[in-house]
């Protein structure tokens, strides 16, 4: 265990992750680990390389014991408010070495990424006739079961397997990136967090998840209440985005007019930037062998997609102050900065930084528009 103002457990190794080595632990200098819920997430670890000046010794110690070679699995452990927490499990796939001629300041760096890189290594040309894209998900999904995937696949609305006569869906390329690109067509994200327990990760393949109980809020310039070190908002009038054109129905092989100008997404904002007297208007990708539900929901994918950059607030907490570990992937509440920026938001990452006596977290959260939606926020 390591005390880093909370208590932190490190499991590593080649096939099946045990308990770090004391060198290891002793050397651990600060711990980085980014969430996303849009892409792979990552972590970096440091540690104090020093070495004794003997010629017998000629190899850092935290390197002898082989505990940080590339693709061995690492997950952490945090335990905060006596609740333990998954932080991560994932893959090293980077190592550096920092020597310094200064006593003490030498030092090892580990990168690695969630264990999603592991489906991102072998590109394919894989064809799945008669398979919708729930299938295809699942099936691609299981064929990691050994890194405790758990799947989470929310079908959408008009997923109808293609007749092979018709159409058959073709992979070109690695399985990440297949499975990023039929969650795309839908306005879906793909991305795996670690847990419930060390060893299994959850893949989740739907919508964004803009609905359930928030977490705690966050909340600025509010005296005692305040519990954000720095925050900041931005508002892009380019991003949103609606969709306008013509398609050609698989079923009737007429051409239908496709108008997509808003979002299906639970509102979290007042008004939408689909409202603004000028958006951006862009003409339906053309996909052979699709239906005329199911081009509309390919465009309505890109409108609610848009919507992800309109507001964007990023900033940085103290987790002790926060009382709490802010999740991606869900909501959180902001308060104090005024109507028009405060209210709900979606977590698109969260960036945890650990080191001795010190937790902090930088976020990214995003909406579509300007508003709160109600008057007052989860405290």
């Amino acid at each position: 265990m390591v005390k880093l103002g909370i208590q932190l457990t490190v499991l590593i190794g080649s096939t099946v992750p045990k308990p770090a080595s004391s060198v290891l632990i002793e050397s651990l200098a600060n711990v980085e680990v980014t969430h996303s819920a849009q892409e792979r997430s990552g972590f970096q670890l440091r540690f104090r390389a020093g070495r004794s000046a003997s010629l017998v010794e000629r190899d850092y110690p935290v390197l002898k014991s082989g505990e940080l070679k590339p693709f061995n699995r690492v997950i952490l452990v945090v335990i905060f408010n006596g609740k333990p927490q998954v932080l991560m499990d994932g893959v090293i796939t980077h190592q550096q070495l920092l020597p310094s001629n200064n006593p003490g300041e030498s030092s090892i760096v580990v990168t690695g990424e969630d264990v999603s890189v592991m489906m991102d290594l072998e590109e394919k040309i894989v064809e799945h006739p008669a398979q919708n894209e729930t299938i295809i998900a699942n099936k691609i999904i299981a064929s990691y079961a050994k890194y405790g995937l758990i799947p989470q696949v929310i079908p959408p609305l008009t997923d109808k397997p293609p007749l092979p006569t018709e159409r058959i869906p073709v992979q070109h390329g690695t399985d990440l990136d297949y499975l990023l690109k039929m969650a795309r067509r839908h306005g879906y994200v793909f991305y795996i967090t670690p847990g419930p327990a060390p060893g299994t990760n959850t893949a989740y393949w739907g919508p964004p998840k803009r609905l359930g109980l928030p977490q705690s809020a966050l909340s600025v310039n509010m005296g005692s209440n305040t519990n954000v070190e720095s925050i900041s908002f931005e508002y892009n009038a380019l991003a949103a985005t609606t969709v306008s054109g013509q398609v050609q129905d698989r079923d009737t092989n007429k051409v239908k007019s496709l108008d997509i100008s808003s979002s299906k997404l639970f509102p979290l904002a007042q008004t939408s930037a689909l409202k603004q007297s000028q958006v951006r208007t862009v003409v339906p990708k053309p996909i052979q062998g699709l239906s005329e539900s199911q081009a509309k929901a390919f465009a309505q994918g890109i409108t609610d997609t848009s919507l992800d950059d309109v507001v964007v607030a990023e900033g940085t907490l103290n987790a002790l102050e926060y009382n709490g570990i802010l999740q991606a992937g869900a909501l959180v509440g902001v308060r104090g900065v005024g109507n028009q920026y405060d209210g709900f938001y979606y977590v698109k990452s969260v960036t945890h930084q650990l080191q001795t006596g010190q937790y902090k977290q930088q976020f990214v959260l995003t909406r579509e528009g300007l508003g709160s939606t109600t008057l007052a926020v989860v405290p």
